[in-house]
């Protein structure tokens, strides 16, 4: 069963001078339940805007998208969205942050307070309930922001480039995270990236865009077994899928180099 179904979905943008930049061609995409996607494609094809269309931040020039069978016309609270950059409320302390979205649709401080905690442990920042976000490092932050996307049980967890401002050391050990807690609770994820190894390590199926317009290009299966371990990033069965993507991407770069 398809938890998205993106339906035509086209973008336009106006130009301050005068004109339009198409930046989506229709497309059309399925995302199943318990799905875990990567959209992976060069630089400026559309891949944010598409993923900020989902998210009801924007609005499509053209098609739809369902989620769960209903039409998405905004943003909601069935779609969690953590973007590259850290975007915490500084005021409030981590606690606060992570249980914002479930005060605001009035759970119970009780209620509240456990899925926080629940939450908080499985990203490892417990003890760090109290501190702020300027006390800590960018990938604490980023830890906090998906346990706040988490804490508020959305249908669909969207990521645009979460670990992109990331160290390489760090953004492999918030790849292991997220991939494990994906392995423990299955939320069907749609994650942006433009690092190939990423793209493959964190996926079941890449959506591959093309130049911009963006279009999706290409689908391609990964059926690398869970749980998974950044070794595989070793295997010559790795090292085929990271040839056959770089050669797609590269060809659309020339591509769009071309125009």
């Amino acid at each position: 069963m398809s938890a998205l179904s993106i339906q035509q979905v086209s973008r336009t943008f106006a130009n301050p001078n005068g004109g339009s930049t198409q930046a989506l061609l229709p497309v059309d995409f399925e995302v199943r339940d318990n799905d875990f996607v990567t959209i992976l494609g060069p630089s400026g094809c559309g891949k944010s805007t598409l993923l900020r269309i989902v998210a009801g931040l924007d609005t499509p020039s053209g098609g739809r998208v369902l989620l769960d069978g209903q039409a998405v016309a905004g943003p909601g609270a069935d779609r969690g969205m953590v973007f590259q950059s850290y975007t915490l409320f500084p005021w409030l302390t981590i606690a606060q942050n992570v249980r914002f979205g479930l005060r605001e649709r009035g759970m119970s401080e009780a209620e509240q307070k456990e899925r926080s905690d629940f939450f908080i442990a499985r990203v490892g920042l417990r003890g760090f309930e109290q501190h702020f976000p300027k006390q800590l490092s960018g990938g604490m932050q980023q830890r906090t922001a998906i346990a706040r996307a988490l804490a508020n049980d959305p249908k669909i967890l969207l990521l645009d480039e979460p670990f992109g401002a990331l160290d390489n050391q760090t953004r492999v050990l918030m790849q292991e995270l997220l991939l494990g807690i994906w392995e423990s609770h299955r939320k069907t994820v749609l994650f942006v990236t433009h690092d190939i190894d990423e793209a493959i390590f964190m996926a079941n199926r890449v959506a591959v865009f093309s130049a911009r317009p963006g279009r999706i290009k290409s689908e391609i299966a990964v059926d690398f077994p869970h749980p998974r371990h950044y070794t595989i990033k070793t295997s010559p069965e790795f090292s085929v899928l990271k040839a056959r993507l770089t050669e797609e991407i590269r060809a659309e770069a020339m591509a769009s180099a071309e125009h």
